[in-house]
C-alpha cells in the first residue's frame, strides 16, 4: 500500500533530482528548445519542496497532488508548467480523498496523469515528447498488474519501459513544441521533457524500494 508519507517522500526525491539535474535538463533543452527546462522545473519544484512540511498531517493524497499542480502551474514557465500541472491535477482527481493507495489506485493515478498530458499537449507516441516516456510506462505497469505482479514489481517494469521510451526519443523527429521548429535538426537529441518525466517515475520507484 502506498501511503501519504510515500507521496511526500516521492515529491521531495523528485525535487532533489530536478535540482541535481538542472544543468543537464537545460543542456538538453538548449539543443532543441528554449534552454530553460531545467531552470523552470527547478523553480517549480523548489516551491513544492518548501510546502511539503505543511502537508504532513492535514491533507489526503489527492489534496496534496492538487496543491502541487497549482504550484507548478503558477511557477513554471513555458510548456512544462501546464503539462506537469495537468499531470498532477488529473492524478489528484484519480485519488481524491484517499489516505492510502491500492495498486489499482496507483494505476489510475498514472493513467489519469498521462490522459491529462495527452489532452493538454495533443502529442502522440512518436512525437518526441514526455508522452514517449509516460505512455509505455503506464502500459507496462498495467500489463504487470494484469500478470499479478506487486506494485513495486509493476513500477520497476514501468520505469524500465520509461527508460527505453526516453532513449527512443533520440532518433525521433520532433513534431510538437519548440523542438518541432528545427525539423531534421531535432533528430539525435534526447527530449528534455521526457527526461524529467523519467526522473519523476524513477523517484517514485526509489521511494517504494527504500
Amino acid at each position: 500500500m502506498v501511503n501519504q508519507a510515500h507521496i511526500l517522500q516521492w515529491l521531495q526525491v523528485f525535487a532533489t533530482k530536478i535540482e541535481q539535474n538542472k544543468e543537464y535538463l537545460t543542456e538538453l533543452d538548449a539543443a532543441i528548445g528554449d534552454a530553460d527546462h531545467g531552470i523552470n522545473m527547478d523553480r517549480g519544484f523548489k516551491k513544492v519542496s518548501s510546502q511539503l512540511p505543511s502537508f504532513a498531517d492535514q491533507q489526503d493524497i489527492g489534496s496534496i497532488l492538487k496543491t502541487v499542480s497549482m504550484t507548478l502551474i503558477s511557477s513554471i514557465g513555458g510548456a512544462s508548467g501546464p503539462l506537469y500541472g495537468t499531470w498532477f491535477l488529473r492524478a489528484s482527481t484519480a485519488v481524491a480523498g484517499k489516505q492510502e493507495l491500492t495498486q489499482q489506485d496507483v494505476l489510475e493515478l498514472l493513467q489519469a496523469g498521462l490522459d491529462g498530458v495527452l489532452g493538454r499537449g495533443k502529442a502522440q507516441l512518436g512525437d518526441k515528447t514526455m508522452v514517449d516516456v509516460l505512455s509505455p510506462s503506464v502500459a507496462a505497469f498495467r500489463q504487470a498488474v494484469g500478470k499479478g505482479k506487486t506494485t513495486l514489481e509493476a513500477l520497476k517494469t514501468a520505469v524500465t519501459a520509461a527508460e527505453q521510451g526516453l532513449h527512443d526519443t533520440i532518433p525521433m523527429l520532433a513534431k510538437k513544441g519548440r523542438a518541432s521548429y528545427l525539423g531534421d535538426r531535432s533528430i539525435g537529441h534526447q527530449d528534455p521533457g521526457g527526461t524529467s518525466a523519467y526522473l519523476m517515475l524513477k523517484s517514485f520507484l526509489e521511494v517504494l524500494e527504500a
